[in-house]
């Protein structure tokens, strides 16, 4: 049965089908979720560790060590990674890339019981690890929240309020806080008094830990029985006795109780120099991130007036505002598309034409969309982008159906037989080239890694639009091309016979003709652009078109957080005075939350400092980069002071790395400095080098005087208490303050004129107390690493750099390679390289396992479509000569050859060979009506003009919304240059391949007699 035939004779079928993918089109655009990056699932967990009191070395032997080898024997797990500081062990933990998310949960479950198990051979004094698996959570809605004139309790009063309220808003999953003001309450005794009188601060210490506790009291007959509540406030502790000896003592009596904020908070936040804390809300992964966002914005709003005078709420990043601009963007960038192509094919084919395949053209968008609602694909970035990157292929095979019809009408027959004889000429074939099509995007679309899942929305969105731009082609352009194209009388003029495919055939046969030069020269010309291929600068993912950019300052290992936020305040300041920004968050201590799938958590370091500079347009970032880093370099000769940009897709860390390891942080950190003067001395384009473990650090370590420390009772244990006791200060207890919890500290008094070896230790066992020199030899001073980085349980090293802002990686990587990979390594000691290198190796590599694949189902699908091998290899040799077209454009743009590049050149490979498929098939059909050899190429081809000149024609100018996108603007240029000249490839190149496989044929078969084609 004919398709075509039967859409026409019984069009209720047709128009059902119409009004199904019209209707549902439009209800799917208003109601599908809407995201700004496609969701990628982060696949890792972060357990975190406390070790009182250990060094960092200490760390990764005792805990880090026994947990990472529980953790290896998970079969799932891809890679280990620890970091361990003095008194603290995070180890992270990434899946292997081919877990889906959907198993992640029964994962987390599996590592935690591992932990557990693993918990139980932890020294004494390690903390129950804490296993974090919400690594990936999206915080889109991110706020910095101002109150002028408020106390800290105030504070944090206002912050419970807003999340409370923000949590109640329908779609919200999670509301996070950061940056509140951390407090706690000192309790000070006077030293001088305490030993006179033999006040141990242990024993102050335990009379606050009973003043508050929460313990069960039973209960009678089913009734609950409740201790009596604690001491309510800072007056009710500075009010309790503490018995000493037999004797009954104020606490006022031997020390001052203040409550106030801790020395060394984790984090500091400012917005525009203000203090200030931040609030990031994630909505549910099922909603539409627009919806919710909006109702966000008006509960703020109606909260607004109950929010007492002093608060200001300003965004940091509003993702439902992002995530609509970019569907508005999208509506535009769909008209302009539509509006090229109908325009094109008014132009070229006619205003009936035009319609024709507009209307299929708008068809197939509507019928994509209603697929993306019914399996969940939601429109972002990724998704809309495909449906403007297929917008001109989906017209490829409605425009070879149109022209069939038109030529054969033209000839006098009326619509039915039209439609016939073009759709059962040309429907199997362009099945088969849309199957092949598709397949060429399939190789990144179902790759295992975050690169495929993050692009794979691309690969979904374009194989069914293609797959339903051919049901379309088949079914819907025949019938309105009944109801528009007009049957003309039998002999009219031939559809052929114009100036313009006259010149072609003209040129056709004089290629044919000199095949000995045209088969040489293309050759030639190929050969030459893969040697100019290296000259095309290599990059991953493009930088991100958000205005947005950050800024990076590392203080030495173990300088104050608030040293690190007064340099910032030096950054703010100078940025505050530009116009062309618009606000500055600063964060010392830590990173923000993620408010972007995208953004690169950081690790907590009191020494670190981070701002997020918002500008008010991207091309604002360059300038301003390149004028801050001359700032922060002049200015904060301290620190290491670099800026980023924010780039599209995973990855985002810092360009250039290389790890290595080896058993020995001593020869680690020898070896990263030999490969950090080799790496300098091979480039020019570094902006600043730098390793993970930063600097060493000074440890004071008390010599503790054995005998005279064991005659007097005095143990190592209770030496170290009286040195926290003298420095940080003792944890006694808990402040409950409503729902807040405020630690409870003894400590020495700050002004106090002790020396460290002048404090009192006291003697548990005989309650005695005595000057800390009587019971120690003084101390030690040692030169200790405090970041101790593992990867895979090995000590490893990374050394990483920024490069100049007109390079990239892959270039900078490609001066430096050969030069760090001869460096004679030790014995058991090996270097790999990370970075964007590795990003993008790890990208091609799962690339690459999935290409052979669809490559056989190309080939054998072209193999099959023709039952033979010469056909399908003249289709294939055009493959390779499109690079020329690629190169060509790459270079005089400028532009990087990306990831997103590659994907454009293996779409652009299907693309020509869908081309190819539909000529040399016409080539075959009119040979097979006996036509000699040279003029059926020359007959076919001139028929076949027009559809390929039309199909590349509305491609390249489709993809002209494109290049204003930085996401896909490479590709675009990939694709258009490529598909310009692959264009004259198929129209040239091919005829005369398949002149040189089948001459000799015509040389065996007798004369057909068939006239030649006039013109």
């Amino acid at each position: 049965m004919n398709i075509a035939r039967t859409s026409i004779s019984k069009p209720i079928f047709t128009w059902l089908f119409i009004l199904i993918c019209l209707i549902g089109g439009i209800w799917s655009f208003f109601s599908l979720g809407r995201l700004e990056d496609p969701a990628f699932t982060i696949k890792t967990a972060a357990i975190v560790t406390q070790y009182p009191g250990a060094s960092a070395e200490q760390v990764a032997r005792e805990v880090s060590e026994p947990l990472e080898s529980a953790i290896q024997k998970m079969a799932e797990v891809d890679e280990i990674i620890s970091v361990n500081t003095p008194g603290q062990s995070l180890i992270e933990v990434e899946m292997k890339p081919e877990i889906k998310g959907d198993e992640l949960k029964a994962i987390w479950t599996r590592l935690r019981a591992q932990i557990s198990d693993a918990t139980r051979g932890l020294p004494d004094g390690v903390s129950t690890p804490f296993v974090n698996d919400s690594f990936g959570d999206v915080f889109g809605m991110y706020f910095a929240v101002m109150g002028q004139g408020f106390d800290d309790r105030e504070l944090h009063e206002l912050a419970t309020f807003l999340r409370r309220e923000l949590l109640a808003v329908p779609g919200v999953a999670d509301v996070t806080l950061a940056g509140l003001p951390e407090e706690a309450i000192y309790i000070e005794p006077n030293l001088a008094l305490s030993a006179n009188q033999n006040i141990p601060p242990q024993s102050i210490i335990s009379a606050i830990s009973q003043a508050n506790s929460v313990v069960a009291a039973g209960e009678i007959s089913d009734v609950l029985i409740q201790a009596p509540e604690g001491s309510d406030s800072v007056g009710d502790i500075a009010s309790l006795s503490i018995g000493v000896s037999g004797r009954v003592i104020a606490l006022t009596d031997v020390a001052t109780v203040t409550r106030m904020r801790v020395d060394k908070p984790s984090s500091m936040i400012r917005f525009n120099g203000r203090e200030a804390f931040t609030i990031g809300v994630a909505g549910l992964q099922s909603q539409n991130i627009v919806e919710v966002g909006k109702r966000v914005d008006q509960r703020l709003s109606e909260l607004w007036a109950d929010l007492p005078y002093g608060v200001e709420i300003e965004s940091i990043y509003r993702q439902h505002s992002v995530v609509e601009d970019a569907s508005n963007a999208f509506l535009v960038n769909l008209a302009m598309s539509v509006a090229i192509v109908v325009i094109v094919l008014a132009l070229f084919m006619g205003w009936r034409a035009a319609v024709v395949v507009g209307s299929t053209l708008l068809l197939t968008v509507l019928g994509t969309l209603l697929v993306m609602k019914f399996f969940s694909i939601e429109m972002e970035r990724i998704s809309l982008g495909a449906l403007i990157i297929a917008m001109g292929m989906l017209v490829d095979n409605a425009i070879v159906v149109a022209e069939g019809m038109q030529s054969a009408m033209r000839r006098g027959r009326n619509s039915l037989d039209a439609a016939d004889e073009a759709a059962s000429k040309t429907q199997i074939p362009l099945l088969g080239a849309t199957v092949i099509g598709i397949m060429s995007f399939a190789a990144i679309g179902l790759s295992a890694n975050a690169t495929g899942e993050f692009l794979f929305s691309l690969f979904a969105v374009i194989g069914t639009s293609l797959l339903l731009s051919w049901v379309l082609a088949v079914t819907v352009t025949p019938l309105f091309g009944h109801y528009f194209f007009k049957q003309q009388e039998a002999g009219a003029d031939d559809a052929y016979s114009g100036a313009v495919f006259r010149a072609y055939a003209s040129v056709l046969r004089a290629s044919l003709a000199g095949r000995w030069i045209v088969v040489p020269v293309l050759v030639l010309i190929t050969v030459v652009s893969f040697a100019g291929f290296k000259q095309v600068k290599q990059q991953f993912f493009p930088d991100s078109n958000t205005p947005l950019f950050f800024v990076h300052y590392k203080l030495p290992q173990g300088a104050d957080i608030k040293r690190t936020s007064a340099d910032l305040q030096q950054v703010e300041a100078w940025l505050m005075e530009r116009d062309d920004v618009v606000s500055v968050t600063a964060f010392a201590g830590d990173g923000a939350s993620r408010f972007m799938l995208t953004y690169p958590i950081q690790r907590p370091n009191p020494s670190y400092g981070h701002l997020i500079v918002r500008t008010q347009s991207i091309d604002d970032i360059p300038e301003l980069q390149l004028a801050l880093e001359e700032f922060g370099t002049s200015h904060l000769i301290d620190g290491e002071f670099r800026t980023k940009r924010l780039v599209f897709g995973p990855g985002g860390g810092d360009p250039i790395q290389l790890r290595l390891s080896g058993p020995d942080p001593k020869v680690l950190r020898e070896l990263g400095e030999d490969a950090a003067r080799i790496m300098q001395a091979n480039t020019d384009d570094f902006t600043g080098m730098r390793t993970n473990w930063h600097e060493q650090e000074l440890v004071i370590k008390p010599d503790y005087a054995t005998e005279r420390a064991q005659t007097a009772g005095v143990t190592r244990e209770e030496i170290a208490w009286t040195l926290r006791f003298a420095t940080d200060g003792v944890p006694a207890g808990i402040y409950r303050d409503d729902e807040r919890l405020i630690p409870i500290i003894v400590r020495a008094p700050k002004d106090t004129e002790y020396g460290l070896i002048d404090h009192m230790t006291g003697s548990q066992s005989n309650n005695a107390m005595m000057p800390l020199g009587q019971v120690i030899n003084g101390f030690d001073y040692e030169i200790q690493d405090t970041l101790y980085h593992r990867r895979s349980r090995v000590p490893t090293l990374t050394v990483s750099a920024d490069i100049s802002l007109d390079k990239t990686p892959a270039a900078v990587h490609g001066d430096i390679q050969q030069a760090v990979e001869a460096m004679v390594l030790p014995t058991g000691y090996r270097m790999e390289w990370g970075g964007e290198y590795e990003d993008s190796g790890k990208a091609q590599r799962s690339l690459a396992q999935q290409l052979p694949v669809a490559l056989l189902i190309m080939i054998l699908i072209s193999i099959l479509l023709f039952n033979a091998l010469r056909q399908p290899l003249i289709i294939w040799l055009l493959v390779p000569m499109a690079v020329t077209g690629v190169v060509i454009g790459l270079l005089s743009t400028g532009l990087p050859f990306s990831f997103t590049a590659l994907l454009g050149l293996l779409s652009l490979s299907g693309m020509l060979i869908k081309n190819g498929i539909v000529l040399v098939e016409e080539i075959d059909i009119v040979r097979r009506e006996g036509m000699a050899l040279k003029e059926a190429i020359i007959t076919a081809s001139t028929s076949r003009f027009r559809p390929v000149v039309l199909a590349a024609a509305t491609t390249i100018l489709g993809m002209i919304p494109l290049l204003g996108d930085a996401f896909f603007v490479s590709m675009a240029v990939t694709i258009m240059a490529g598909l310009a000249f692959g264009s004259i490839l198929t129209l040239i190149a091919a005829p005369v391949l398949y002149y040189l496989f089948f001459k000799r044929d015509e040389k065996h078969a007798p004369a057909s007699g068939v006239a030649a084609l006039n013109g």
